[in-house]
C-alpha cells in the first residue's frame, strides 16, 4: 500500500522510519508545505495520507484519491479535513488528543504572563539601549496572582489552564456548551457561567474550544465590549474563533488592556494593523512545540496509519461511522 507524507521535516522521532517499514512511502521532498497543486496530483493513487493542519482536505481532494483509505492528520484539531465529505466516501481521519495538553496549556499560560508583564516590550526596551536609568514609575504591570481567571472551554486544555491558575490564587470561572461534572468543576476551583458574564468579571480571558460553526467568531466586537477595560484575551486555540479585526479595534481604542496570541484567522497573515500594536503578544503557532510532544505526536500518527491500513481500528478516530462499513485488508 502506498502512504503520501506530505510534510519531509515533521519533527518527532521515527514518524516517516516507521511507514517505510510498513509502506511504499511518498514523502513531500520539498521544504515546506506542498503546493495545492501537487497535492491534488499526489494523492491520485494513495492508500494513506499524513497531512498538515494547513492543508485542506474537502470533496475535491477526495475525489482526486479514489483508493484513499485513511487521513492521518498531525494535529489534535481537523478543522482543516471536511468530515462529512470523508465519512461518505468511506475515509478514516485520525487526530493526535490528549498528548497536546500540557504543551498548550503552558504555552497560553507564558504568553498570559508575558502579555500581563510586557514581557517583550520591556524585552525590546532593554536591548535597544533606551534603558539608561532605573525608574520605579515605568512599565507599570498588570497583576496576576489572585486575579480572575476566565476559561471559555473547560476540556483538557482548558482544566490544565485551571491547574495552573490555582499556583497563582486566582479565582477561576468558566462558559461552556454544558456544564462539567460536579468532580471536575472541584478538581478545577471552577465557576460555571454564562460567556457574557465571564466576560464582564475576568481579568484574563484564555480561549480552549474547537472551530466549528457556533464558535467562529463567538469573540467579536460585542464580547470584546463586555471586557473590563483592563482585561486581556489570551488565544491558543484556533484564530478564527476571535474576529481578528474586531480585536485590532479593541486593542487600538484601549477597549481591552492586551492579547496575546498563537493563532489568527488567516495563517500566517495577519489582520491589517495587528502587528503595529504595542499592547498584544503575538507567536506563530507553536502550541505544540515541545520535544516531547512532538515525538509522542509523530508515534500517534504513525499508530493510527498501521492500524488503519492493517484493517485494525485505528486508536484515535474521529468518524467511527465509517468502521462498520469497512472491509478488512492486509498490508501491502
Amino acid at each position: 500500500m502506498r502512504v503520501l507524507v506530505t510534510y519531509r521535516n515533521i519533527p518527532g522521532a521515527g514518524l516517516i522510519e516507521r511507514l517505510a517499514g510498513h509502506f511504499d512511502t511518498r514523502v513531500n521532498e520539498a521544504d515546506g508545505s506542498m503546493s495545492r497543486k501537487d497535492l491534488l496530483w499526489a494523492v491520485a493513487d494513495v492508500d494513506g495520507l499524513v497531512s498538515m493542519l494547513n492543508e485542506r482536505i474537502d470533496a475535491e481532494l477526495l475525489d482526486r484519491a479514489p483508493l484513499l483509505k485513511v487521513v492521518t492528520n498531525y494535529a489534535v484539531g481537523y478543522n482543516n479535513i471536511d468530515i462529512d465529505a470523508a465519512t461518505e466516501r468511506g475515509v478514516m481521519i485520525t487526530n493526535t488528543p490528549d498528548v497536546v495538553t500540557d504543551a498548550t496549556a503552558d504555552l497560553a499560560w507564558a504568553i498570559l504572563m508575558g502579555i500581563a508583564r510586557d514581557v517583550c516590550l520591556v524585552d525590546r526596551y532593554t536591548r535597544s539601549g533606551e534603558w539608561t536609568e532605573w525608574r520605579p514609575e515605568r512599565f507599570i504591570a498588570a497583576d496576576i496572582t489572585g486575579t480572575t481567571l476566565g476559561i471559555i472551554g473547560l476540556g483538557r486544555i482548558g482544566q490544565a489552564m485551571a491547574r495552573r491558575a490555582a499556583g497563582f490564587d486566582m479565582r477561576v470561572l468558566y462558559a461552556d456548551t454544558q456544564r462539567a461534572a460536579l468532580d471536575v468543576e472541584a478538581r478545577c476551583r471552577a465557576e460555571f457561567m454564562p460567556l457574557e458574564e465571564l466576560l464582564k468579571q475576568s481579568d484574563f480571558v484564555t480561549i480552549h474550544v474547537p472551530l466549528n460553526a457556533h464558535t467562529h467568531h463567538l469573540i467579536d466586537a460585542r464580547a470584546l465590549s463586555l471586557m473590563k477595560p483592563t482585561a486581556y484575551l489570551v488565544n491558543a486555540s484556533r484564530g478564527a474563533i476571535v474576529d481578528e479585526r474586531a480585536l485590532v479595534e479593541a486593542l487600538r481604542s484601549g477597549r481591552i488592556a492586551g492579547a496575546a496570541l498563537d493563532v489568527y484567522e488567516n495563517e500566517p497573515q495577519l489582520a491589517e494593523g495587528l502587528a503595529d500594536l504595542s499592547n498584544v503578544i503575538l507567536i506563530p503557532h507553536l502550541g505544540a512545540n515541545s520535544r516531547r510532544t512532538r515525538d509522542r505526536m509523530a508515534a500517534m500518527t504513525a499508530d493510527n496509519m498501521i492500524a488503519a491500513l492493517s484493517g485494525v481500528m485505528p486508536p484515535n478516530l474521529v468518524n467511527p461511522d465509517v468502521w462498520p462499513h469497512r472491509r478488512p485488508f492486509g498490508l501491502a
